[in-house]
């Protein structure tokens, strides 16, 4: 298999929407074509420096209609057949879960890495911490990256909390408040991988922007309410503390999500994942007037949905240009993903075992 093609020039819009000459390609081949493959990661792939050669799904019409509706050049059923076939260098996969609701990611990920191929994965990675070991041990032993689609790492939104929390006027930060809305089974079925499947499926989401901002995740404890709702204490290796709220019985109008984080005199919040509020130090005005000097005032980022641009579009605010975008990037660099890699995947799948504990104990994560 050969490196990079460098010999002929990719084209790829740029956030703007401008065509940019992005100078080499990244030869790649997709399995999987099912309804989320088709919604958001294949349609992302046009903002990334790649050209797509071939698309693979079990049943034919579904792998037939993605190579015809986004331009790769031949299709098939058999993924091992592309893979044998086809000069790649790397790999994307969007499948579904087995019969006992584990992830296929694991097997198919490491077969294209001793391929040769580097792979992006969509969440979640794997079921177990072992799997992710395992992973990492093939990642290593071939030299091949692997990235996971945790999208929530790539929001406009996150990537800004992100850059304010670490900046010196911030200070370290104290502590985090994050609210997502997903039931826990009861304890007598979180051992039960098709019970926890959706705990499994969601669970990274908040996950991985815990594990973004703040850091490893060293101890949780967290209690069960009986219809499901759950809240979880977290410590952080950094000496920061959080808080989890899992409302799973909120309204289904109401907003998913929303984050705080608190660092020396300042806090920063995203409401619903794409309204940013900075608050900053600053003092009342005189009298106990509620506005105070400008300097100090909060400032607020939210997006504009009136011009039809890339920046506003779903594919950018959720961060799956970003993700996919990425791993390319890293191809042609030849670097490994400085986040949503598989250490990251590591912290998270730690905390989705430690949330298969009984309620009511300190569950240490190694």
């Amino acid at each position: 298999m050969s490196d990079v093609d460098s010999s002929g020039p990719s084209y790829v819009l740029d956030i703007a929407g401008r065509v940019q000459e992005s100078g080499r390609n990244v030869r790649v081949g997709f399995i999987g074509c099912g309804s989320h493959a088709t919604r958001s990661i294949l349609p992302s792939l046009q903002y990334a420096p790649v050209e797509l050669i071939a698309v693979c799904d079990l049943v034919e019409e579904k792998a037939r209609r993605n190579c015809r509706q986004f331009g790769a050049e031949r299709w098939y059923t058999d993924y091992r057949k592309m893979l044998d076939e086809e000069e790649l260098d790397a790999v994307y996969i969007v499948t579904n879960y087995d019969e006992e609701g584990r992830p296929r990611y694991p097997a198919l990920s490491i077969e294209c890495m001793q391929s040769g191929r580097h792979v992006w994965i969509e969440k979640p990675p794997a079921s177990s911490v072992a799997e992710i070991e395992e992973m990492r041990r093939v990642s290593r032993e071939t030299g091949k990256h692997v990235l996971v689609g945790f999208k929530k790492m790539f929001f406009p939104a996150v990537v800004k909390v992100k850059e304010i929390i670490e900046s010196e006027e911030f200070g370290t930060a104290q502590s985090i408040c994050l609210r997502y809305p997903q039931g826990l089974p009861a304890h007598a079925d979180r051992r039960d991988m098709r019970k926890m499947l959706g705990v499994l499926d969601h669970i990274v989401h908040p996950g991985s922007i815990l594990v973004h901002l703040m850091g490893k995740i060293d101890r949780i404890y967290f209690e069960r309410a009986n219809h499901g709702d759950a809240v979880m204490l977290l410590h952080f290796a950094s000496g920061a503390v959080g808080t989890l709220h899992m409302p799973a019985a909120q309204s289904p109008s109401s907003p998913l999500e929303c984050v705080e984080v608190v660092g020396r005199g300042r806090n920063v919040v995203v409401e619903n994942m794409v309204r940013l509020t900075y608050y900053r130090d600053a003092h009342r005005g005189p009298g106990g007037h509620f506005i105070g000097p400008d300097q100090g005032a909060p400032i607020i980022w939210e997006p504009e949905f009136s011009l039809s641009q890339i920046y506003n579009k779903a594919l950018f605010l959720q961060g799956y240009v970003q993700e996919v975008s990425l791993l390319a990037e890293c191809v042609i660099e030849n670097r490994p993903p400085p986040k949503a890699g598989l250490d990251d995947a590591l912290e998270i799948l730690k905390l989705y075992e430690a949330l298969r504990e009984p309620c009511g104990a300190a569950v240490a994560i190694a």
